[in-house]
């Protein structure tokens, strides 16, 4: 089996780097900048404190709110420029919301990203930085990373102090939560991302939570109070939430 797994991951990978173009030291680069607002149908998450319905009429706070964004890149119609790091996007960390890195100069017309962690970091162990394990977003090497999470309460949850646990995660199989995110800047009326040497471009993204509850399968608190492992269940929150991300403003300073 892992002989098989090790097989798929390289085909993967191959098929992800042929998709990205390498850019050399001595091309002219500037700054991209991704600042993401985690929202609850346009209002900003307050954790603990605020008080959300989603569609089916339950109620419910945020404890907790957080997710992977790895491999961050911009793309116009002839290449790719793609940031190799993993973050992670914690709403109890206002600094975490931002990320930065270099790409090289030139005009973009849409952003990009996976969101989780791929597969051959999910088998590697113990690691650091925003993939350590006292980030409380990995399980073991066989499960790997909880992608993203989302804890609160609800009057309409069923289990012990009507708790409401999503802990997304699976990497590999049917059930793979990983999602590439792809986002067109609306340019009828925003602004192009143009990267000039030497200077910032900021994108904002908003998160909408919202998108959590429906899309491709309907989660009611109810029914559904907490997932907790890989599998179908998990599969199908992440085909919600990969809708949860548009372009609210693109600024070039």
């Amino acid at each position: 089996m892992k002989r098989i797994q090790i097989f798929f991951y390289g085909i993967a990978m191959f098929a992800f780097t042929a998709c990205q173009k390498e850019f050399t030291n001595n091309q002219p680069t500037g700054t991209i900048k991704f600042t993401f607002a985690n929202t609850v149908k346009g209002i900003p998450v307050q954790l603990n404190t605020g008080i959300y319905t989603n569609n089916f009429g339950e109620q419910y706070n945020i404890s907790k709110f957080k997710y992977y964004v790895s491999h961050p890149g911009l793309s116009n119609t002839s290449s790719t420029a793609t940031n190799k790091d993993y973050y992670l996007i914690d709403e109890n960390i206002a600094s975490s919301k931002s990320i930065s890195f270099d790409v090289p100069v030139g005009s973009y017309t849409s952003i990009n990203f996976l969101l989780g962690v791929d597969s051959a970091r999910n088998v590697s162990g113990a690691q650091t930085g925003a993939l350590d394990p006292l980030n409380d977003m990995f399980w073991t090497w066989n499960s790997g990373y909880i992608m993203a999470k989302m804890e609160g309460t609800s009057p309409q949850s069923t289990i012990v102090n009507n708790k409401v646990e999503y802990h997304i995660g699976g990497f590999s199989g049917a059930n793979s939560v990983l999602k590439n995110i792809n986002i067109v800047v609306p340019v009828s009326s925003l602004n192009m991302i143009d990267i000039r040497e030497g200077k910032i471009s900021e994108v904002f993204i908003e998160a909408d939570f919202d998108k959590w509850w429906q899309g491709s399968y309907d989660l009611k608190i109810a029914d559904v109070p907490s997932v907790t492992m890989p599998g179908a269940l998990a599969k199908s929150i992440s085909d919600n939430y990969a809708n949860m991300f548009s372009i609210t403003d693109v600024q070039n300073y």
